[in-house]
């Protein structure tokens, strides 16, 4: 589909003139362009999206979720003297005054500023990155506990609920419409076997020893802005799954995603691990941040999060390989049976060392109290 940026950019409240557009980044998601604006003999910079309304069913509620919380980080910044206020994302409103821009096919646009002089990475390249990613997504949780008002919109319904993935796995087993529950046995067994486990935090939510909170959903390490000299934390970017939800999730997913070394799909299962160094760094890093706020509940079950998101992404996979790979994108037969064997592994790897991560998370805890 081809648009006229051009005219949709002029829709938005922005100086000078535009004088350079090109497509930005390889997100699935959003469609996105970087737009350059000189003003006399200066130029600035914007990131222009449009919103894949078919993944977030009700934009507009998106978008006052960001602006709510984008507005909040800037002027908590701002209260606190802190040179981090100017390099947050900011919404730009468009001419009348409204966050996003509705064009005449239904799709929607929004704009943000650039950050500059910050990177973001896709690979975690060291152990201080991952400490450093780890404290900023603690720092957005923290920086939002006092976010005022009624409770953010749900962007995806139901994003966490493990039981309702547990639900939805069972339903496409008794399907098994393509005849491939003969093919995956042991991935079937082994969901059945720790099926339980899918309870257990919203037991605890239930029982109230552990809160909703505002947190991201989405904690891959390129949704972190690095500055460029100080390799310091600048902010939080792609803020559409930002939500009501458990800290843990959070944490869970930054367990899942980065301290395995292979890749998401890997076939050769020897190369999927859990790497305790790799979490010991996650965990320094989030428990600085958080160490004030976190329930004894929810410290308790810092390492359990990880084993959870990793068995409710196996059982995601699991479900759309059983129902003939509608959701996630294939490249090659039995690509969502490879990723949920890889998530199986990394889930087996993590249950062996959960003595060991739970001690940790106590003594970083213990030491910050």
């Amino acid at each position: 589909m081809v648009y006229d940026i051009r005219s949709i950019a002029a829709q938005f409240h922005l100086d000078g003139q535009l004088v350079h557009i090109e497509p930005l980044g390889s997100g699935h998601i959003n469609d996105t362009y970087s737009l350059i604006y000189k003003i006399d003999s200066s130029t600035c910079r914007y990131v222009l999206q449009r919103i894949n309304h078919h993944v977030f069913a009700d934009p507009p509620a998106m978008m006052d979720n960001i602006r709510r919380v984008t507005e909040h980080i800037r002027g908590k910044l701002a209260a606190q003297g802190s040179e981090l206020a100017q390099r947050q994302l900011i919404l730009i409103e468009t001419r009348d005054g409204a966050g996003f821009f509705r064009d005449e096919e239904g799709n929607y646009w929004r704009i943000y500023n650039r950050i500059e002089n910050a990177v973001t990475y896709d690979v975690l390249e060291s152990f201080s990155l991952a400490q450093e990613t780890a404290r900023m997504f603690g720092w957005f949780q923290r920086i939002l506990t006092d976010l005022p008002g009624d409770p953010l919109h749900e962007t995806i319904v139901d994003f966490h609920t493990t039981p309702k993935r547990l639900a939805a796995f069972e339903k496409s087993l008794r399907a098994d419409a393509y005849n491939r529950a003969c093919e995956a046995k042991e991935e079937i067994d082994f969901v059945h076997t720790h099926a339980a486990i899918c309870d257990v935090l919203l037991n605890c939510v239930n029982s109230g020893t552990i809160p909703w909170r505002v947190t991201h959903n989405d904690t891959k390490i390129n949704n972190v802005m690095i500055d460029e000299k100080t390799h310091r934390g600048v902010c939080i970017i792609d803020l559409d799954t930002v939500m009501p939800g458990l800290s843990l999730y959070d944490f869970g997913d930054m367990v899942r995603t980065a301290t395995s070394p292979a890749d998401e799909d890997e076939r050769d299962l020897s190369k999927v691990t859990m790497r305790i160094e790799m979490f010991e760094a996650l965990v320094n890093g989030f428990a600085q941040e958080t160490y004030t706020f976190l329930t004894p509940t929810e410290k308790k079950y810092l390492a359990f999060s990880g084993k959870l998101i990793t068995f409710e992404q196996m059982i995601r996979f699991l479900t759309d390989y059983l129902s003939g790979d509608v959701y996630y994108k294939i490249h090659r037969p039995g690509h969502n049976q490879d990723r949920c064997r890889t998530q199986m592994k990394l889930m087996q790897s993590i249950i062996a060392q959960e003595e060991r991560m739970n001690a940790l998370v106590d003594s970083t805890y213990n030491a910050l109290s």
